[in-house]
């Protein structure tokens, strides 16, 4: 059965830093992009709207940061959550000059404001934020839409035993029932699956969640670990990645990638369906601080399917999450993102049709080469397409050559869904967790290594495969060799080799 054309990567359907200086002078380039200047959306609130804005400063520490703290305040502004590691404020304000007023208070101190949204905030933050400073932990750890562009989940009966392992094809094409002849991953091995939340309760799933370490960071962007939080409660898309990953090895249903790690549940989409830039922060920095070694982000961050860097807000939008993913990086994690669902090729393509995705009607706009799908396209961040069980690219899945660094299955994956139920997705945000769940395998078994050195054994250990005809004649054809193009990357992930 054919999916309908997808657009977002989360509907159902998705550099190692040395030091914090690098992160702030180098995490998004600068350099004005070579064609056609990108086309403007202003965000434009009236007084009486609260929006949501990053405020990032130029140098991050703690001084810098309660300097940007009081300039938020003295403009009209709320602070919702400090991130003094990456020099991060969120914040938000019902005053329409809040940008402006913000750089003139926080002088020069302010590097970038950009509004995180085009519509008005229901997440409304009141009350302040947990204490971060000298003697706080914080500072010391340092609408409803289809989900990813996918078909409905196809439900599939539950078993009494592990039989559904059978109807995994997808482990087979990735070498994984090879590679648990090794290790089903170790319990010291933690997985942060950045979604819609997890079925706590799901036979194949409870015991490898870590209460402890999950978190809703849908308030605001504000890290809350209130009771049940974490829960899905509009979709199954987040039960489903988590399943792919680490489903248990328990006589129930079907086996993950990595049987025995944990999983940790970070919400980042909220109940209608949007991963916005502050909960995507959240998400990262939760991960570094809690010592997660690897995340799945099966999503593109709204509102914009891409983001400019000649647009201000957007171009600070996106240095505030290039900071928080490089810093999560230096701290340790490697992670994995979808490389979305709309059929591109990300190294030519020059229209967005569909963004800002949570107004009432999207502005088309012309877009350059400044303009990237984030987290996907950050430097560091393994980017993932999806395949059919052909092996042939799946025809919804994003492409290009130099932007793809593996591939994996992604179209009708069986995997966990809430209730204790099992079925059928498809989309490069199935295909991303095949590989967060290799890089807990290869974290398993080689605890030493760091992400970067991680993500290089990924690249080699792939399986180089040749181009090959686009799935149904869709989409750009695939250019390059078996040993790096554009619809593979640099091969196909490959458990076995990973635990090797």
């Amino acid at each position: 059965m054919r999916m309908p054309n997808p657009h977002r990567s989360f509907r159902t359907i998705a550099c190692t830093v040395a030091a914090l200086g690098l992160v702030l002078a180098g995490s998004v380039s600068a350099t004005a992009a070579t064609n056609e200047p990108s086309t403007p959306v202003p965000i434009t609130p009236p007084d009486g709207t609260v929006m949501s804005y990053v405020v990032n400063i130029g140098q991050a520490n703690p001084g810098q940061t309660r300097k940007a703290e009081k300039a938020i305040a003295e403009a009209g502004g709320v602070v919702v959550q400090s991130w003094p590691e990456i020099g991060v404020v969120i914040a938000q304000s019902d005053r329409a000059a809040f940008r402006d007023t913000v750089k003139v208070k926080g002088k020069n101190v302010v590097a970038s404001v950009g509004a995180t949204r085009t519509v008005e905030v229901k997440d409304k933050v009141t009350g302040p934020q947990a204490p971060w400073g000298p003697g706080s932990s914080g500072w010391k750890q340092g609408k409803n839409k289809p989900v990813n562009g996918d078909e409905p989940t196809e439900p599939v009966p539950a078993t009494g035993s592990d039989s559904l392992e059978g109807q995994q094809w997808d482990m087979t094409m990735i070498q994984a029932d090879q590679a648990h002849q090794v290790t089903d991953g170790s319990r010291n091995v933690l997985v942060g699956v950045l979604d819609s939340g997890i079925d706590p309760t799901h036979p194949d799933l409870q015991a490898n969640i870590d209460v402890a370490d999950s978190v809703n960071c849908t308030t605001g962007g504000r890290p809350d670990q209130t009771a049940g939080g974490w829960y899905p409660t509009t979709s199954d898309h987040g039960t489903h990645v988590a399943g792919t990953i680490a489903a248990a090895r328990n006589g129930v249903g079907i086996v993950g990638v990595a049987p025995n790690v944990r999983l940790a549940s970070v919400k980042v989409v909220n109940d209608d369906g949007f991963i916005y830039p502050e909960y995507a922060v959240c998400g990262f920095m939760w991960a570094a601080q809690r010592g997660m070694d690897v995340t799945n982000n099966s999503y593109y961050v709204d509102p914009f399917e891409f983001w400019c860097d000649d647009q201000p807000d957007q171009a600070a939008v996106r240095e505030a999450v290039a900071r928080a993913v490089n810093w999560s990086n230096s701290r340790g994690v490697v992670s994995a993102a979808a490389a979305g669902n709309s059929g591109l090729d990300l190294t030519v393509n020059t229209r967005d049709e569909g963004s800002p995705d949570d107004a009432a009607q999207p502005t088309p706009r012309t877009i350059n080469q400044g303009c990237k799908d984030i987290p996907a396209q950050i430097p560091g961040v393994v980017t993932v397409s999806s395949l059919t069980q052909t092996g042939q690219l799946s025809y919804f899945s994003n492409r290009g050559l130099g932007e793809i660094d593996v591939a994996a299955p992604g179209s009708r994956i069986l995997s966990t869904i809430p209730g204790g139920k099992y079925g059928l997705k498809s989309g490069t945000s199935m295909a991303s967790p095949h590989v967060a769940g290799v890089l807990a395998l290869m974290k398993s078994a080689h605890p030493e290594l760091t992400p970067a050195q991680m993500v290089q054994k990924l690249e080699d250990d792939a399986t180089p495969t040749a181009c090959s005809a686009p799935q149904y004649d869709e989409g750009a054809a695939c250019v390059g060799t078996p040993e790096l193009n554009s619809y593979y990357g640099h091969g196909i992930v490959n458990a076995l080799k990973a635990v090797q």
